[in-house]
Order: structure tokens, then C-alpha cells, then sequence
């Protein structure tokens, strides 16, 4: 280290220098804005808004001995997978903005979905396992056969009445309530009320994180929609009319 004393004195810095390190600033500032601007973007905007849920009486919902939930017509031209987890909030976000499109393309006949449910989320539910009770919930509605019925509960849950990771969640009861306004009968409510399809739950959410550990190496992340083995960037705001034109 030199002393005090020490002649040695720094260079002054070239005019070229001095450019090249204005003009990097420049460049820095320019992908911090960037980015700045990237992380601050809005979700994606409501698609079709004012639509709903599947409204056509032909939509039928089954469920797969899998616990795979099918909507959708019968004879529909094409169907894609989406996993969910009832908490997730990206999950939600989806739906809002893209559910009203699908309901269309539904009733449409253009597509049909099969939705697999995951429970991962569980541990941060204030009951700490909302998500398994909310997929039982699902099937207890599936039963009805109802496509209309199952789509207005289903986009509920993932919309307007989701809970906040780690917050209050919804209780059997208020899941039950949801189904009958929903247009559920009564025996559907009982079936929530009871957690009648609690343990076909839990077997359902298994599997599906399972498959979906498959589909993405031990990496899974909800939501994940796939066309086939074609993973569906569902950012793409035109994903669905991509889809089903």
C-alpha cells in the first residue's frame, strides 16, 4: 500500500474512456427501467368480460376414476389439460382473465378441459388443508353432471370467492353454500357438509402432481396447461383462440 507520501498519482481518464463508460450507464439504466417496467405490469385483462361460466345445457361434466374433471360437450374437437391448486394465485389470475373465453369455446364446442387438481398449497391454508377440501368439494359438484352448475362453482372458487395464501379460507359450510348458489341440489351440499369425497380427494391430488411431476421433471408449478405433451404459455393473451379459433 503506498503512503501518504507516495508520488503515486491516478491517470486521468481519456475522453474515450469516459464516453464508453457514459454510454454503459446508459445501457444499465435502460434494463433497469426495463425490467422495472416488466415486474410492474399489470395482469393480463379480463378476455371476453361479461360472458360468465358455461351456460349451454349440452355441456356435460364427468369425472375420470382418476378424479380427472372433464367439462365440456361430448363430441368436443379438442380437449386440453389444466392443473390447478385451489389456492394458487396464479391460478386465480388465470381464470379471471381467460375463464369466459374458455366457458365460450366450451359451449362452443371448441374445446373441452380437463381439469386435474393439486393439494401443494395445503400447508399455507389457515386450516391447512383447504385445497384438498376444495378438490372434494369439486367432485361433490361434478356429480351433478351439470356443465352450467359446475362451471358457475368452479369459476367462483377461482375468482371472486378465492382465499389469500395464509389468510382465512372457506369452510365446508361456506364451500356447501357456494355449491347450492352455484345451482347445486341439496344432496351436493350434504356431500361437502360430510367430506364425503375427502379420501377421493386426496388420491385425486396425488396423482395429478404426480403426472404433473412427470410432465416437468420434479419441477411442478401451478397453473400448467397443456395441448397434448404441448405446454400452453397461457401469459400469451392469445392462447385460447390460438387454441380453438
Amino acid at each position: 500500500m503506498s503512503s501518504a507520501g507516495s508520488p503515486h498519482q491516478p491517470r486521468p481518464v481519456s475522453s474515450n474512456t469516459t464516453y464508453a463508460l457514459a454510454a454503459v450507464a446508459v445501457v444499465l439504466i435502460g434494463l433497469i427501467v426495463f425490467a422495472a417496467f416488466r415486474w410492474s405490469e399489470e395482469p393480463p385483462g379480463v378476455r371476453n368480460d361479461g360472458y360468465g361460466p358455461v351456460r349451454e345445457a349440452a355441456v356435460e361434466v364427468t369425472v375420470s376414476p382418476e378424479g380427472v374433471i372433464r367439462l365440456g360437450r361430448p363430441d368436443a374437437a379438442k380437449s386440453i389439460d389444466i392443473f390447478e391448486d385451489p389456492l394458487c394465485p396464479a391460478c386465480g389470475t388465470m381464470e379471471t382473465s381467460y375463464g369466459q373465453e374458455l366457458a365460450q369455446k366450451i359451449d362452443e364446442g371448441k374445446l373441452a378441459v380437463n381439469y386435474h387438481f393439486v393439494a401443494f398449497l395445503d400447508p399455507q391454508s389457515k386450516s391447512k388443508d383447504y385445497s384438498t377440501r376444495a378438490i372434494a368439494a369439486n367432485l361433490c359438484v361434478a356429480q351433478t353432471g351439470s356443465g352450467p352448475t359446475y362451471g358457475e362453482f368452479h369459476e367462483a372458487l377461482f375468482t371472486t370467492r378465492q382465499p389469500e395464501e395464509g389468510r382465512d379460507d372457506l369452510s365446508n359450510p361456506a364451500l356447501a353454500t357456494l355449491a347450492t348458489e352455484s345451482g347445486a341440489p341439496e344432496s351436493v351440499a350434504l356431500c361437502i357438509g360430510d367430506s364425503a369425497q375427502l379420501d377421493p380427494a386426496r388420491a385425486a391430488a396425488a396423482t395429478a402432481l404426480a403426472e404433473l411431476d412427470a410432465r416437468t421433471d420434479n419441477k411442478a408449478a401451478t397453473p400448467a396447461i397443456y395441448d397434448g405433451t404441448t405446454k400452453i404459455d397461457w401469459t400469451n393473451e392469445n392462447w385460447v383462440t390460438d387454441l380453438a379459433p
